[in-house]
């Protein structure tokens, strides 16, 4: 735990944080929800709102936190954090080896696979695969089925 009495951490009722994970609160407030899993080995920089029954996998990346390198006459190191909130909304799957990027929100029971990098929103009830991660089905509440999405 790399927890700082400046900003929010909270952990929900039965949530697990598994052996070799970091969670850092430093540059913005960690929320996570109840029954909630973070996987081995995963690393988690605030800002991050993660909701109820939210499965990690092991060794994923979520960073609300980025370098600026606009000014090449300034290493990136010294340059300005960018820090924009990450949602993961509650009962989504996340993958082993995935990196969830900056100012992302992933929709209510959505699953990202494995490996996958996300850079956009994924919508709720949406399967989302690779790199960059894309959506490849959805859940369709009238037929109660999952359905490939066309390209």
């Amino acid at each position: 735990m790399d927890v700082f009495p400046f900003n929010q951490f909270s952990l929900g009722e039965r949530s697990v944080i598994e052996d070799f994970s970091t969670i850092n609160n430093g540059v913005g407030d960690v929320f996570i929800g109840d029954r909630t899993i973070i996987g081995l080995g995963n690393t988690v920089i605030g800002p991050v709102k993660i909701g109820n029954d939210v499965m990690f996998a092991q060794n994923i990346v979520v960073s609300a936190m980025n370098h600026g390198y606009e000014d090449i006459s300034i290493p990136p190191s010294k340059q300005k954090d960018i820090i924009k909130l990450i949602t993961i909304d509650d009962e989504v799957w996340i993958g082993a080896n995935c990196v969830i990027t900056i100012g992302v929100t992933i929709g209510k029971h959505s699953i990202v696979g494995a490996g996958s990098v996300v850079t956009k929103d994924i919508p709720p009830y949406c399967i989302a695969v690779g790199n960059p991660a894309r959506v490849i089905k959805r859940y369709n509440s009238e037929t109660s089925t999952w359905e490939k999405v066309d390209k």
